[in-house]
């Protein structure tokens, strides 16, 4: 290798966890790693997100004796993920290893000195299909003090959650009121926050507990970790690639990688110029990934010859906006209120369409379709004063005034009556008032029989846990009533580069580039079109770096 002004085994380009996973790989197998962030943080989008990974068959399912095995795993994604000819990012090939090097990746990193835990109950979305967990496949770091990073404290993308609470109590908080184990949640947190300002501690939780151990981890055993440094170009030789050019002190700076090189740049979901081609109507104003999430690595590997795969595609996330919130960097989420119940989402028409509770992808993929015949986007929430004063709006506690702007500027809409309502949204009165009594007598039958909401744990799990007979069917006849807008938002692309069972990026006739590999949302999903669970990004992310950096060392 010439003309390079540094050279590292392995460079990774991006900081989220599955980079630092693929760094901690590579230096324990005694390579050195370079790890390159265009932004002035480290941890993408998984540091500002709950960090909660899914890994079928983990060991902490084991040691709760909890039933899960490969094959359930295989016949869950069998069924939910699906063999599809314009998936290639969710191959069989693909899904099986993800698989079987899950587990293997938990147990380097817990060798390596790494906490976490298992999430007691988040059931899999379609817990309802074969080989699907009602107990859930979640992985979560344990609270991490943020001051043993000493200086690199101040690189660490904050989190939207910033309380000193695990993520699993953090669950438990909205129902303070009506649950024991949510006031003893509360009570830990009170303690954690006196007992860190008595002992100097800075407590990080969900994505920044996760990312902040991974740095951890990353630095202890030797990985270089720098920020403000966005890679411009791949750099070819002898037919690989070779390195990359990035930027040192404002200029270009060549930097050679012995083993190749891993893109974990992100997606595109910043990117309006590609989401205007392969996602047409859809807005950079709503989404919540991280700053650097721009696509240019997407770009810059197709621009070398790879394929690419799903880019119409995201993860969906239903929005809510008031006025002001376009410019949040997270913005706020609806399907907390269309899961509750007392709740439910209809068209501009009047018309229920949806479960409003199950997969959040698919919530936004059907609001899609919907829009594509009759008006749907936004839809309406339609709730009454219960949900009002149970649940969160738009970032606001339950039962809390809400701003008078809302109203004023037409975001908030209450009324006496459901036709009065109707009349204020400009729908139908007779087309609302028909859904809402259709719905109010599906739950005095405890059977949603146009959508079957309830009919699935997860569901369920959504809803209020101390609303009987059903968590999330409640009939909607407390007035006043109230709407308000909601649209499908995502937290991130999963369309990107298409790789095989060992990350490798690969041409359009299958090849690989040699010395090229991607995970993360730089990559076409491991889950195709899907959401199968929590933390469906971020679990591959970390498996599919660690896959990398295995077979970059070994090819090496």
């Amino acid at each position: 290798m010439s003309g390079f002004d540094e050279t590292f085994d392995f460079v990774v380009v991006g900081s989220g966890g599955g980079s630092m996973c693929a760094a901690v790989v590579a230096c324990s197998a005694g390579k050195t790693a370079l790890v390159l962030e265009k932004t002035s943080l480290i941890g993408g989008t998984t540091a500002r997100s709950g960090g909660v990974m899914w890994i079928p068959n983990n060991p902490y399912m084991t040691k709760a004796g909890v039933p899960d095995s490969l094959e359930a795993a295989v016949q869950y994604l069998d069924a939910v993920v699906g063999d599809h000819n314009d998936t290639p990012g969710a191959s069989k090939a693909r899904r099986r290893a993800f698989l079987e090097e899950g587990p293997k990746m938990l147990d380097f990193l817990i060798d390596k000195g790494l906490k976490f835990s298992r999430i007691t109950s988040w059931p899999d979305y379609y817990d309802e299909a074969p080989g699907g967990s009602v107990p859930g496949r979640t992985v979560v770091a344990d609270l991490f003090d943020a001051n043993e990073l000493g200086e690199a404290k101040k690189l660490l993308r904050p989190n939207f959650l910033t309380l000193p609470v695990s993520l699993e109590d953090a669950l438990k908080l909205p129902h303070v009121k009506k649950s024991w184990a949510a006031k003893k949640a509360l009570v830990r947190m009170g303690l954690r926050i006196v007992g860190s300002k008595l002992t100097g501690k800075n407590y990080v939780t969900a994505g920044a507990a996760l990312q902040g151990r991974m740095m951890q981890a990353a630095i202890k055993v030797g990985a270089e970790l720098r920020v403000d440094s966005a890679v411009k170009e791949l750099i070819f030789e002898d037919g690989r690639v070779a390195g990359v050019v990035t930027e040192k002190n404002g200029k270009p700076h060549r930097v050679g990688a012995k083993l190749g090189v891993l893109v974990n740049a992100g997606g595109f979901a910043l990117n309006q110029a590609m989401r205007d081609q392969y996602m047409p109507g859809s807005s950079i104003s709503h989404t919540s990934v991280a700053e650097g999430d721009t696509g240019e690595m997407i770009q810059e590997m197709m621009r070398h010859g790879a394929a690419i795969a799903q880019m119409d595609s995201f993860v969906g996330s239903p929005l809510s906006l008031p006025p002001g919130s376009e410019v949040w960097p997270i913005k706020p989420g609806a399907q907390g209120v269309t899961t509750a119940p007392h709740a439910i989402l209809v068209d501009q028409t009047g018309a229920r369409y949806l479960n409003e509770g199950g997969s959040y992808t698919e919530y936004c993929q059907r609001m899609i379709e919907r829009n594509k015949h009759t008006p749907a986007i936004p839809s309406y929430a339609i709730f009454d004063s219960r949900v009002m004063k149970n649940v969160m709006i738009a970032g606001t506690m339950p039962g809390s005034k809400k701003p008078d702007e809302w109203t004023e500027q037409g975001y908030l809409h209450t009324a006496d009556t459901i036709e009065q309502l109707a009349a204020s949204l400009k729908i139908d009165s007779a087309a609302l008032r028909g859904t809402v009594d259709r719905f109010n007598g599906f739950v005095a039958v405890n059977d949603d029989a146009d959508f079957h909401r309830g009919a699935r744990t997860y569901d369920r799990w959504l809803g209020d846990p101390f609303h009987s007979p059903n968590e999330t069917l409640g009939e909607i006849s407390e007035g006043p009533f109230h709407a308000i807008p909601v649209i499908p938002g995502d937290v991130g692309t999963l369309g990107g580069v298409v790789t095989d069972d060992k990350a490798r990026v690969l041409r359009e006739d299958g090849t690989p580039i040699a010395g090229l590999y991607a995970t993360g949302v730089s990559a076409a999903s491991v889950m195709g079109r899907t959401s199968p669970g929590s933390g469906v990004n971020i679990g591959p992310s970390f498996v599919w770096g660690y896959v990398a950096a295995k077979d970059a060392v070994a090819a090496g």
